[in-house]
């Protein structure tokens, strides 16, 4: 099939090359042109485990292209994918500037030419229910007939999301006609050959889905985050408790590690966006709300344990953080909880040295100049008052702890993310604070 894919951001890329790897004639447009003279020379312009292989092949099989003529595009494809940024608005709302402004552009470029060959427009960014109502509308508006506008959202979990495209557990498709629902059927087929379900259902319904599922993994994570500060004040651990719930089939063992919140660009957007359209539509989705509330919380309860360790003060003290991603093998740092644990470490009179494996340049973004950057991880501990684990790299997993103690002024380890055990950590001589457990003191 002829695709074009408008947005070459995280889900269109993927997008576009995944379905390049299928056959597909595929068309990327993008009005960035730093980032189109990057995709153009086959330069990858976000970090994504595996990506690159496939985006490289399809390059060179001319499956896959970069332009920023949308008319073009839009002319030579039956299939259009509205892979747009929604952006959190300032009440919380998705922000849907992108997606109207690209759906006015549609409808002028097909009303040249009323009698073209029919189109479905693919909303697969991530929008409020009933945005594929606007988008028809508003292409409508230019006496446009010819065309449907489907919802097919993404369910894509970055550091995996070449593997989620091409073997995914489920599609979802919205649509009104037959004739959409058979064209994006023939398209998902090949993906599905093993026997995961394709959806079929109507618009609003799969936009309610997306929104659906994000929020609940988002309560899951929050719901053990909460339970963790519970076990370390009655004296239980929290590991086991999640093991004691994970092997009940009602429950399932995915999403119950505690931490120090979810962040990233689709958990924290999508639970403010659901929360809001509840309110706008008279049905307050109140436990949303408690969500957002306890997640921003959980990112500083670190902060607390350095605050009780240190006496209160942490003036001239020296941090070391590995991991500044939301999550490993990303090098996404939107609402990652190291942001405002670093931001908080700085206003309480500390300084951090920070390292991670991907996200050095991203985060210099959030940050500035307010840190010191570290070329790798044992570098950032050079007299450090103590080490922060934020990210779950699997680098960190095993390091050389000898090294550790002899770099650091203290043998403390504040782990955000559970990735060593109390036990060890006490075997070793390191005082370990983690989440949901009790710490190790050493004396």
């Amino acid at each position: 099939m002829n695709l074009a894919v408008i947005g070459t951001g995280y889900v269109g890329l993927v997008s576009g090359t995944c379905f390049a790897e299928m056959g597909n004639q595929v068309i990327c447009v993008d009005n960035n042109p730093e980032k189109l003279r990057k995709l153009q020379s086959a330069e990858m312009t976000i970090y994504e485990p595996g990506l690159d292989i496939i985006f490289y092949r399809n390059i060179a099989k001319k499956r896959l292209s970069f332009t920023d003529d949308l008319r073009m595009a839009i002319n030579q494809s039956e299939i259009i994918f509205l892979c747009l940024p929604t952006p959190q608005g300032e009440d919380g709302s998705a922000d849907l500037k992108y997606v109207f402004g690209i759906g006015k552009e549609i409808g002028k470029i097909l009303s040249e030419n009323s009698d073209k060959d029919y189109k479905i427009i693919v909303d697969k960014s991530t929008v409020p229910v009933g945005t594929s109502k606007q988008v028809t509308d508003i292409i409508k508006e230019y006496n446009v007939k010819n065309f449907e506008v489907v919802s097919n959202p993404e369910f894509l979990r970055e550091g995996f999301a070449v593997e989620d495209f091409m073997k995914p557990d489920r599609i979802v498709i919205g649509a009104d006609s037959p004739m959409a629902l058979e064209k994006m059927r023939m398209l998902y087929e090949p993906f599905v050959r093993q026997g995961n379900p394709i959806l079929e259902m109507d618009t609003n319904s799969a936009e309610v889905t997306k929104y659906a599922a994000n929020s609940y993994l988002a309560m899951r994570i929050t719901y053990m985050n909460e339970l963790a500060n519970f076990c370390e004040k009655v004296g239980a651990n929290v590991d086991m408790v999640r093991k004691g719930m994970g092997t009940d089939s009602r429950i399932g063992k995915r999403f119950l590690f505690a931490g120090i919140g979810y962040g990233g660009s689709c958990f924290p957007k999508d639970v403010n966006a659901l929360i809001k359209t509840s309110i706008e539509n008279g049905s307050e989705m109140k436990i949303l709300s408690i969500v957002d509330k306890v997640n921003k919380a959980q990112k500083l309860v670190l902060v607390d344990k350095l605050l009780k360790h240190y006496t209160g003060n942490l003036k001239g003290k020296t941090f070391s953080i590995w991991g500044l991603a939301f999550k490993p093998n990303t090098d996404d740092m939107r609402e990652a909880p190291s942001i405002p644990i670093i931001k908080r470490l700085l206003e309480l009179g500390a300084k951090v040295k920070a390292y991670d494996p991907a996200a050095m340049e991203q985060a210099k973004f959030y940050l500035k100049d307010s840190i010191e950057y570290a070329t790798d991880e044992y570098q950032a501990l050079k007299d450090s008052d103590g080490l922060l684990i934020l990210t779950e790299w699997n680098e960190f997993r095993n390091p050389d702890f000898n090294q550790i103690k002899e770099d650091l002024n203290q043998a403390v380890i504040f782990d955000g993310r559970n990735i060593f055990t109390p036990e060890k950590m006490k075997e070793l001589g390191f005082a370990y604070y983690s989440i949901g457990r009790m710490p190790v003191n050493i004396d």
